[in-house]
């Protein structure tokens, strides 16, 4: 009961372990390097849509936290990769809110929205506070993959849904 009662918990910490650990690890970036084109921002991905399906699985103080961290392993000054989480998080929480259904064409349009909102804060951000130099070309980039995958992870977090966490939208 007691060991049943403990992998549930791991299982429903799932999306919160996989961002902690996309913050913590350059993965992104190695794929970066291997592909020259390819960028993705997979937190946002992963914020959007469990605050979406599920806000109890991931509270705005870990969103933040894991902003914190990406900061510290990027090299990016504190507070901007967590800003444009918290956007990403607050969109989420809107479209929540206003929405009583949610599918997979309502979802990408509103994470449309709120890419296009996180990136411009992110990269508006990163260059009047820092020294880091982006490309245009890199922003576009990382937005169209970004874009283009959602549909991808969000058959597979939803396939994660139904199979450890049940099938009802929290």
């Amino acid at each position: 009961m007691i060991r049943r009662n403990l992998i549930n918990r791991i299982f429903a910490s799932g999306p919160l372990i996989l961002l902690y650990y996309l913050s913590i690890s350059e993965v992104d970036t190695n794929l970066e390097k291997l592909f020259e084109v390819f960028s993705l921002n997979s937190q946002i991905i992963i914020i959007y849509f469990w605050i979406i399906k599920r806000p109890s699985l991931m509270g705005t103080e870990h969103i933040f936290f894991a902003g914190l961290i990406n900061d510290v392993v990027m090299g990016f000054p504190l507070g901007i990769s967590s800003l444009s989480y918290l956007v990403a998080c607050f969109v989420g929480n809107y479209v929540r809110n206003k929405s009583v259904n949610t599918t997979i064409a309502s979802d990408w349009f509103t994470f449309f929205i709120a890419l296009i909102l996180t990136n411009l804060l992110f990269f508006s951000l990163l260059n009047n506070f820092s020294e880091v130099v982006t490309s245009y070309a890199k922003i576009g980039y990382n937005t169209f993959f970004t874009l283009f995958l959602f549909p991808v992870f969000w058959l597979l977090f939803n396939i994660y849904q139904i199979s450890f966490l049940g099938n009802q939208d929290a």
